[in-house]
């Protein structure tokens, strides 16, 4: 067995405010309060991390609307019939609230026998009568739509949860449909996420859609720093080579509550057998004892002598699984934290399953969707008694020059990479930034550190309650458009997303040593950004690439601070948070021209370099040398439009033999222009 290290990429600490957990005089904890102010919107948007109670958020939501705004009929949608238990019967009025949430049983479909289709039927009989609350699943309700039109359902609420299932791409049905419900104008909507990313990189909704929706973003920041117990999550991906099991020990610690999902069978990480792969890893951890009559849980004895409990959810056979499944529902899983140690889970165990004991989410091999990912660590995220940490590992494979399939793993690694940049930034606290300017004060409820608020240096301020960072930059452009202000202050993360899963920036950020970061910051983050509003003017989607590229920077720099200063990275409540003021108080000032002239995925690799073999990280190397871009005829055109803001500020045009990579690279898309227009002229 090889001996490795496996080195976090990110550690955010919190603060254990119990501010998430507080609730108010009707009942609502912090994020259903904020949800509610805006219960009379007719679209409506939660985004909202697992666990933070979105599905009672819409229970005070729903029942609003059919008692107070003439809305006959809630119809919710969940994409599996497990989740369909998040919305049984509460009773509000007990904690405060004006009305009790029923669902008369016949009409909670997802307990309902029979094909999803088959249930068209029940929907109708429903939409037909008096009764107030219909659940199904995102199947059900596409078949009902589609059967029924989407007239049946005008003048009810329909809410989908686990809304990143949507898309907008014209093949996915209930991304169809819902634009059809939005265009008729005479349905109420509620849609929940925990996620807003999807591992297609398709967005869920169009702009256009989406502009119709008002937003609640409930982060998780707040949601975590709000806990009462928990106070650290570590993400960090480990590198191996052979057979995982064989190495799944030097990441795993058996006195650590943990969820192992193992690949699918058809990947690159699989072993080939699914059974086997479980064997495997129970013969790693200790000797089999046997399995509990009561539980159907396998018992394992740990090389210390402790038996451990382990929840097998990839068994063949139907009624063992079925067994375990149930064992994992008893009321005891939630109240003893020793009912069981460890789960081994392939599909199942992600998407609204909760163990709030989990302490680990052990994931082997890359997995295609940001959402998946976000998903599995929001089963080590809830909150309980004693539990201090909890962290996410991806356990990937590395790419073996001698591979057939090397490309293939040189993608699974980048887009393991791109999810752990991605899910850092939804760690970390937002940032609001404002141009630097003289008339700028202090805000209220901001720390602005031991030297307080100074006009003549960098202000960085920051509100523990609400998780957000107040930043002064030099040159920053302001948006202009209603759409470009809300992207800016609720979609950052929306628009970093594209960013991260942009594979051509992504390489060549990491692996290209001649890049120029201007050309990934300004030039390829400009395309995407443009690419994912067109409708958006010039000068908004440029104030939208500066505040998206600010917060990117931002974090990774904090990130590199804290892997270099041991000191800091230690601190109990705010080592994510001084890594951040650190940095932004070292440098001289903020600048939006120095913030664009740094590689954003530098300290990726810093850490990608340490992880992986040295022959490892060659192979990477050489697969994407082989696949580096030539200028493109658009690339040229936007480097043109850089030049001549360079001429506006310097009075004269890039120079081809500047020391300045920057000007060199705007210099060369001049000639690439004045090159394709002199062979046209010719032609």
């Amino acid at each position: 067995m090889t001996e490795k290290k496996n080195i976090p990429s990110v550690s955010v600490n919190y603060k254990s405010t119990k501010s998430s957990t507080f609730s108010n005089e009707l009942g609502m904890r912090a994020m259903q309060e904020r949800a509610y102010e805006k219960r009379g919107e007719q679209y409506l948007l939660i985004k909202s991390p697992p666990a933070s109670g979105k599905s009672r958020a819409l229970m005070f939501i729903a029942l609003d609307k059919i008692h107070n705004q003439n809305i006959k009929q809630a119809i919710i949608a969940v994409p599996e019939k497990s989740i369909g238990a998040s919305f049984a019967d509460e009773p509000l009025t007990k904690f405060g609230y004006y009305y009790d949430w029923h669902v008369e049983p016949k009409w909670n479909l997802c307990n309902a026998p029979g094909e999803d289709g088959s249930k068209v039927n029940s929907v109708k009989s429903f939409l037909d009568s008096d009764d107030k609350v219909l659940v199904c699943t995102h199947s059900t309700f596409r078949f009902a739509i589609e059967r029924l039109g989407v007239e049946f359902f005008d003048d009810r609420l329909i809410a989908i949860d686990e809304f990143h299932h949507v898309s907008a791409d014209e093949d996915n049905v209930l991304g169809s449909q819902l634009k059809q419900l939005v265009a008729r104008d005479k349905t109420h909507i509620v849609a929940m996420t925990g996620s807003y990313f999807r591992g297609d990189a398709n967005p869920v909704l169009m702009p256009e859609d989406e502009s119709k929706f008002d937003t609640v973003t409930y982060t998780y920041y707040e949601q975590l720093n709000g806990y009462e117990y928990l106070k650290t999550l570590n993400l960090g991906y480990y590198f191996y080579s052979g057979a995982y099991a064989d190495e799944i020990l030097n990441v795993l610690d058996p006195n650590e509550k943990t969820i192992i999902h193992i690949p699918n069978v058809n990947s690159r990480e699989s072993m080939g057998d699914k059974i086997k792969e479980v064997e495997h890893i129970i013969e790693e951890l200790g000797d089999w004892q046997g399995t509990d009559p009561q539980t159907g849980f396998q018992l394992v004895k740990t090389k210390e002598g402790k038996i451990l409990k382990i929840a097998d959810l990839v068994d063949n056979d139907n009624a063992k699984r079925s067994k375990v499944q149930a064992a994992l529902r008893m009321p005891e899983a939630k109240t003893n934290r020793d009912h069981v140690d460890m789960i081994i889970a392939l599909g199942m165990a992600k998407e609204g399953f909760d163990w709030i004991w989990c302490e680990h989410a052990l994931t082997v091999g890359y997995r295609s969707s940001l959402t998946e990912i976000v998903q599995i660590i929001g089963r080590a995220t809830r909150d309980a008694p004693n539990k201090t940490h909890a962290r996410f590992t991806n356990l990937i494979s590395e790419p073996d020059a001698s591979e057939s399939a090397v490309t293939d793993a040189v993608n699974d690694t980048l887009k393991a990479i791109s999810a752990s940049l991605l899910m850092e930034q939804v760690l970390a606290p937002r940032f609001n930034f404002t141009p630097k300017n003289q008339q700028n004060t202090p805000i209220d409820g901001f720390d602005y550190g031991e030297e307080g608020y100074n006009q003549n240096r960098e202000n960085i301020g920051f509100n523990a309650q609400t998780g957000q960072f107040q930043i002064e930059i030099k040159g920053l452009a302001v948006p202009k458009s209603e759409d470009a202000q809300r992207i800016c202050k609720q979609d950052l993360n929306e628009v970093i997303a594209a960013f991260a899963q942009d594979k051509q920036a992504l390489e060549r950020g990491l692996f290209d040593k001649e890049v120029v970061p201007e050309e990934l910051t300004q030039i390829r983050f400009g395309k995407i950004i443009k690419d994912r509003y067109p409708d958006l003017e010039e000068d908004d989607i440029e104030a939208i690439r500066q505040h998206a590229i600010a917060a990117l920077t931002l974090t990774q720099k904090a990130k590199e601070v804290l892997n270099n200063d041991p000191e800091l990275s230690v601190r109990a409540n705010t080592a994510l948070i001084d890594g951040i003021r650190k940095f932004a108080m070292d440098v001289r000032e903020l600048d939006v021209d120095w913030i664009d002239s740094i590689n954003p995925f530098s300290e990726a690799y810093s850490i990608l370099s340490k992880a992986m073999t040295e022959q490892s990280l060659k192979a990477m190397a050489e697969v994407i040398s082989g696949k580096k871009p030539t200028m493109s005829i658009e690339e040229a055109r936007e480097l043109a439009k850089r030049a001549l803001n360079f001429k506006k500020e310097r009075g004269r045009l890039p120079e081809i033999k500047s020391a300045d990579p920057w000007e060199q690279r705007m210099a060369e898309g001049i000639a690439y222009l004045t090159r394709i227009k002199a062979e046209e002229r010719n032609d």
